[in-house]
This record gives structure tokens, C-alpha cells and sequence, in this order.
């Protein structure tokens, strides 16, 4: 019979984590204390490890959020400049008479 798998919530693995990073039990100690397979004590510190940065630097959403900002302002020029484009050229073109 195939083994029901298992998921584990985030603060569950952020235990995990922490007690790898600490450095004070084996993985493989850790992973027989919390019943799970070393590789996910391995793969969940090097995710912790990979992930601290963003505990201290700029957050993806702001980051995310400047771009959007600044990407939604040059197309609020753009938008600007082609009307005053359309706006002459209906000028230009009702007094040639076209």
C-alpha cells in the first residue's frame, strides 16, 4: 500500500530549519527527532539560508510594486504625448480640409 504523504506547515519547517542551522545535532539526529527524511532537514536549511536575504533587503512585492509604479508612469506619458499627437494632427487635418 503507497504511504500517504505527508505536508508539513511553514512554521513546522522553520523549526527544522533552525535547529539544522544551530548546528548543534547531526541532520540526521534532527531528522529522527522530528520524524522526517534527512534530505528535507538538508533541503528546508538551505531554503532557510537562501531565503534570509530577503528578511533583510528589499522585499519582492516593493520591488515588484516600484516596477509596476514605474512602468505605470511611462505609460501615462506615453499616453499623454499620443494625445496631443491625435489632438494636432485632427487640427492640421480640419484646416486642410481633409
Amino acid at each position: 500500500m503507497k504511504a500517504k504523504r505527508r505536508r508539513h506547515e511553514p512554521e513546522f519547517k522553520a523549526r527544522v530549519a533552525l535547529e539544522a542551522l544551530k548546528g548543534i545535532q547531526s541532520v540526521q539526529q534532527i531528522a529522527k527527532d522530528f520524524a522526517i527524511h534527512p534530505v528535507q532537514v538538508s533541503d528546508w536549511k538551505k531554503a532557510m539560508i537562501e531565503g534570509a536575504t530577503g528578511v533583510f533587503g528589499p522585499s519582492r512585492e516593493k520591488a515588484a510594486g516600484e516596477d509596476f509604479e514605474r512602468q505605470r508612469d511611462e505609460l501615462h506619458a506615453k499616453i499623454g504625448q499620443l494625445t496631443v499627437e491625435v489632438d494636432f494632427l485632427r487640427k492640421k487635418s480640419k484646416q486642410l480640409g481633409l
